[in-house]
């Protein structure tokens, strides 16, 4: 669906923010874009939505160049932004008038997106909260159905409850045609809503693997022993320790996205070797 093809891209006077970057996403999948601040995630965003254009290298959406911007692509692409400004009407002349850009605009999906979220659309969506003007914007996403779907820190600005809404909204779509790319570094936020998560670096792809195959190389274990050479990395939590390790054959499992991540950022090497053979 979406491949990138060495990607290099910086922006004016600057370091080169990206530098050969190939990354490949495919339908029916929900990637975790995970990375520090300044790390690239809303770049690569914009490149993949087309409104960067890299220096060298391409982008494409089923083999067409997205940066030309094409109709057919943009019906099939939403994006909901970190930061954005809605305009003064109600959620309802919101709908009536960007709902027919998306061939598949699914209303009785928004109407139910806006129930559960608890977003009233009779109300000037300029004059809601942010986390209520964030919610009526990931209800309308979700309603496009567009083939691809690029979040941008979703959960910024959302109570606990919403957050919890959302992931639970998200999960219980049936979209196999539809790839979702989640862009945060809250990582805790995103732990029951992806199947693949991708870190990225200083402009780098660190780590990009399934949570299959997370699953058929790492073991996370809370252990109370104290043995750092059988753990790749580690954390202390009450009790104990929280660890990362070579797969175990029927040890307790207890995936934890934000220990993988935070020992993907510090030990990328260690982690990534487990999935070559651990050489």
């Amino acid at each position: 669906m979406i491949q990138l093809n060495n990607i290099s891209f910086s922006f004016k006077k600057g370091e080169p923010l990206f530098n050969d970057l190939n990354w490949s996403l495919q339908p029916g999948k929900t990637y975790g874009l995970l990375g520090l601040n300044g790390a690239g995630k809303t770049s690569l965003f914009n490149i993949i939505s087309g409104m960067l254009f890299p220096s060298d290298g391409a982008c494409t959406f089923d083999g067409n160049v997205v940066r030309n911007r094409n109709p057919q692509f943009l019906s099939e692409l939403f994006i909901v932004p970190e930061q954005f400004e809605l305009p003064a009407m109600s959620g309802d002349q919101y709908t009536q008038l960007h709902a027919p850009f998306y061939p598949r605009f699914d209303e009785q999906l928004m109407e139910r997106s806006l129930s559960e979220l608890q977003v009233n659309s009779k109300k000037k969506i300029s004059e809601l909260s942010f986390g209520q003007q964030k919610k009526f914007l990931l209800s309308f996403a979700l309603a496009t159905r567009t083939k691809l779907l690029l979040l941008d820190e979703p959960t910024n600005g959302m109570d606990i409850p919403s957050k919890s809404q959302f992931r639970k909204l998200q999960a219980s779509l049936n979209q196999p045609d539809r790839c979702t790319v989640i862009s945060t570094h809250q990582v805790r936020d995103l732990g029951s809503m992806i199947d693949h998560v991708t870190i990225l670096k200083d402009g780098k792809i660190i780590f990009n693997h399934s949570l299959d195959e997370i699953f058929e190389h790492l073991s996370f274990i809370k252990t109370e022993s104290d043995q750092p050479d059988k753990f790749i990395y580690s954390e202390e939590v009450l009790g104990g320790l929280h660890t990362i390790q070579p797969f175990k054959d029927g040890a307790g499992n207890e995936f934890d996205l934000e220990l993988l991540f935070n020992g993907v950022i510090q030990q990328p090497e260690q982690i990534n070797k487990q999935f070559n053979g651990g050489e």
